[in-house]
């Protein structure tokens, strides 16, 4: 028998002896006593097992190292040093520092404190404003906690019970009102009780290596309608040498963040009149006109025709696409003549509008339609980020009508076309298939068709892939592209999507060869994605380096005197009518500041003309992250510079 904080007590029954069959993954079959845990079979097996397992599978359902095994299982042990492990760990340290903290400040609500990828976080109803100091102070409660070695338990009650136990609590009363299960799990480590699902550690002392890393304000619930909750956020790791790695890649992320660079390198700015509306500065455009003449080049080579369409357009229009049933908490809208409008989130419709516009036959297809689209969505102001997270973007959107025989040979040159893309930048991709979600349109055997499309493309094209349940759009399953950068984060980009469904919504027909009407098949595709996004991705993938073909400025041209400036001229002259964007340095400061100053604007190459440059016609140039200075002529060096153009940096 054991105790909660409140007095609620709870027996274990007592059990009869009785032997259960435990099936291992390799399959092989061992008798243990009824009520054997995980860390008794684990320990079983082996001394260093036992020390790396964190928790486990029992038939499919996650279990605690602690929890009995009641009859026949089949039974997964998971490890420290798995996604699964780094999971528990991660949400096990929530509840360690929720644990301190209502040590530290009696009286703190808690919301919710869930596992995230970078780590976890825990929203909290406090009367103390956290600040670094405050979390300085928790790291050492948690840390006395650790020491303690308390014991976490699991605990099953009724949700009546649980109510109860958290009736001054009203964020996780209202948590447990709405579960339907009238069986609520708890979890307990000495005068601390939380509501969760668990699996946890069983021990406080397995998390030993943690970081509490910043303190933000969160709306309960996402809802700006609710109270303002803080959010610490967190990181924990199996040993002290990942924590380590971990810090340290995180201070390298924060070095590249790229509303940071934005601002240093006056590539956009935000504005308190337009929240999630990015401004593009001088040098910004540049490089958005750069990225987007390549998305040209490359699109045009593939037989793309280009259309634009209306940013609003017609209530019923996004009835009949699913969009106002589906999406329409994320629209903006309007009234235009008593009829009511919507901007557009998507470009999907309009693009069919644009088919339907006029009668196609079998030899007309694949058609494959590109727009670069200007979409709004309305974001939640706390999930604004910088570029990442944005209420207005261009979506470098096309969509491809084919016929169910050509699906195939289609998706399998669209992944062969987004290699191509993301090579040119050095990122790497994995591909995710992402299947038939809980609101999806349409019929059930439809979608098992398309899914089994887009696998086997995949296989046709050699990659490999995962499976991502139920994250499929509502009107059809898709392949993400989740690219990884020089750091090795993972950013989700690309995506093919197949869908048969608003082609039938939308009454779109082709002329087959026996003169028949009939449906095509609508693959819906972006390559980078938002083009906001993908900017601000490869700003912290480049460190703000860009490559030479990409960066706003490529040359800077500094005279050592004023008697030079004249050579200076002719020279950027020249560098104009070779379509190189260079600029003069005029300012009055010292050649040494203006050589740093031009490595910390991170221009590929600056170039300083003295009296010898003059005389021999030639430039001495340094490039970017390199102490070496060269002496050339000036036309070697346009060559020079059109070759690493055309290479675009590799």
């Amino acid at each position: 028998m054991f105790v909660l904080g409140d007095g609620h007590f709870f027996i274990k029954k007592e059990r009869m002896n009785k032997m259960v069959k435990i099936i291992f993954k390799d399959g092989s079959v061992k008798e243990y006593e009824k009520g054997i845990t995980l860390a008794s079979i684990a320990g079983d097996i082996s001394k260093t097992l036992r020390k790396n397992v964190i928790a486990g599978y029992v038939n499919d359902e996650m279990y605690d190292l602690n929890r009995e095994i009641e009859s026949d299982a089949k039974i997964n042990l998971i490890e420290f040093d798995t996604p699964e492990g780094e999971d528990i760990l991660n949400h096990s340290c929530a509840h360690l520092m929720a644990h301190a903290i209502s040590r530290l400040y009696p009286g703190t609500k808690f919301g919710v404190g869930p596992r995230i990828e970078a780590g976890f976080y825990y929203d909290m109803d406090c009367v103390e404003q956290f600040n670094e100091e405050s979390l300085k102070k928790i790291e050492k409660e948690m840390n006395k906690i650790v020491s303690e070695a308390i014991p976490v338990n699991r605990i099953v009650t009724t949700k009546e019970e649980a109510l109860d136990i958290f009736k001054n609590d009203e964020y996780k009363s209202e948590l447990i009102s709405e579960l339907e299960d009238q069986v609520i799990t708890l979890y307990q480590q000495g005068d601390f009780v939380d509501l969760c699902r668990g699996p946890h550690v069983e021990n406080t002392k397995v998390i030993k290596n943690f970081k509490l890393l910043s303190v933000a304000g969160a709306y309960w619930r996402g809802d700006s309608d609710n109270i303002m909750l803080q959010r610490i956020y967190g990181i924990a790791k199996a040993t002290k040498q990942e924590l380590t790695d971990h810090l340290l890649f995180l201070e390298e992320a924060k070095k590249r963040d790229h509303r940071k660079l934005g601002k240093e390198l006056d590539l956009f700015m935000l504005s308190e009149y337009g929240p999630g509306f990015p401004f593009w500065l001088p040098n910004g455009m540049v490089l958005r006109d750069q990225l987007l003449k390549f998305w040209h080049q490359v699109h045009r080579r593939e037989g793309y025709k280009m259309i634009m369409t209306p940013t609003m357009l017609n209530k019923e229009l996004w009835e009949v696409s699913g969009h106002w049933f589906n999406y329409r908490e994320n629209m903006y809208t309007s009234e235009i003549d008593k009829h009511e409008f919507a901007i557009k989130p998507m470009n999907c419709p309009g693009g069919i509008l644009c088919y339907k516009n006029d009668i196609h036959s079998y030899r007309d297809l694949p058609m494959r339609i590109g727009e670069l689209g200007h979409v709004h969505r309305h974001e939640a102001s706390g999930a604004l980020h910088g570029l990442f997270r944005v209420r207005a973007f261009t979506q470098d959107d096309a969509h491809i009508y084919c016929t169910p025989e050509q699906i195939e040979s289609e998706i399998v040159e669209l992944i062969n076309v987004y290699e191509e893309i993301y090579s040119v930048f050095g990122l790497s991709y994995s591909i995710e298939l992402s299947t038939r979600p809980d609101n999806a349109i349409g019929d059930e055997k439809v979608w098992e068709l398309s899914e089994a499309a887009l696998a086997k493309a995949c296989k046709a094209s050699g990659r490999d892939y995962v499976i991502n349940p139920g994250d499929g759009a509502f009107y059809g399953p898709k392949l993400d592209f989740k690219l990884r950068d020089s750091i090795g984060r993972i950013w989700q980009c690309g995506t093919i999507q197949l869908d048969m469904n608003l082609p039938k919504r939308f009454d779109m027909t082709y002329v087959e060869q026996d003169g028949s009407k009939q449906q095509p098949v609508m693959l819906h595709r972006t390559v980078l994605g938002s083009i906001e996004r993908f900017i601000g991705i490869l700003i912290e993938h480049y460190a703000g380096a860009f490559p030479t073909w990409l960066a706003p400025e490529q040359i800077k041209i500094i005279p050592v005197s004023d008697v030079h400036r004249d050579y200076a001229n002719k020279v950027n002259d020249l560098f104009f009518n070779e379509e190189l964007r260079s600029s003069v340095e005029y300012r009055d400061e010292k050649l040494g500041y203006l050589i740093r100053d031009a490595q910390v604007k991170k221009i590929p190459y600056s170039i300083v003309i003295g009296d010898e440059e003059v005389e021999n016609n030639t430039v001495t140039y340094r490039k970017y992250g390199s102490e070496e200075q060269v002496s050339i002529s000036t036309n070697d060096f346009v060559t020079l510079v059109l070759d690493d153009i055309a290479s675009k940096g590799k």
